[in-house]
């Protein structure tokens, strides 16, 4: 992880923020053990904080990992429901259904294997809250793809908007700054272009929370 809060704000934040379940606790230490790149306490509490803000009803994810950010979701929604896990590894997707299962979520939840830009063709809106946590190249059309499924009040929030392995934050600080970055990976290009294209739409309102590895969060205005 490559979290832009120091050691001890992200310590601070977690204790002050909601308590985890036992599932959850049991994920994190999956994640610590298997270095898996999950959200994170911080921003998973966020994410269920956002969830009950927009009294969300549906909620859809491009990328679910073996469902961490779902059951954070999962707890803010009502009996009825929904949240679409989409997921290219199986292995994933089915530790993803025994977690939510474990807590009780698994009559609200769809489990999609395979590529999730060619899952949410295949669903109708609205969409309350919509995840995009895939391929960061990627991210832009994901935008594009859900963009008329969600409706107004609704979110769209995207994760390593400001760090990872992979996105080089000087290159975004450069292009936030107003120069064009010289050199950067196609990831931090993703990243780039994602923001680029929210933050070009009128419709959408966007702020960048400096939350786990930097979330950019997305509300419909109009």
């Amino acid at each position: 992880m490559t979290d832009v809060l120091t050691d001890e704000i992200a310590r601070f934040v977690r204790a002050v923020g909601p308590d985890p379940d036992e599932t959850l606790i049991e994920m994190d230490e999956y994640a610590a053990a298997e270095g898996f790149p999950h959200v994170g306490p911080e921003v998973g509490a966020f994410l269920r904080f956002v969830a009950r803000l927009s009294d969300a009803k549906r909620i859809f994810e491009f990328g679910s990992g073996y469902g961490y950010s779902a059951y954070w979701f999962a707890e803010a929604l009502p009996e009825d429901g929904e949240i679409v896990l989409t997921e290219v590894d199986q292995d994933e997707l089915e530790l993803a259904r025994e977690y939510m299962a474990a807590g009780g979520y698994g009559g609200l939840t769809h489990y999609e294997l395979g590529d999730a830009m060619e899952t949410i063709d295949r669903y109708d809106g609205p969409f309350d809250i919509v995840l995009i946590d895939h391929q960061k190249e990627r991210y832009a059309d994901a935008f594009e793809a859900v963009r008329s499924k969600v409706p107004v009040g609704g979110v769209v929030v995207a994760d390593n908007a400001i760090t990872a392995s992979v996105v080089e934050f000087d290159a975004l600080l450069e292009w936030a700054e107003g120069d064009a970055p010289a050199d950067c990976t196609e990831h931090t290009r993703g990243v780039i272009d994602y923001l680029e294209t929210v933050r070009a739409d009128p419709a959408f309102e966007t702020i960048v929370v400096p939350l786990g590895e930097g979330i950019a969060v997305s509300y419909r205005v109009e």
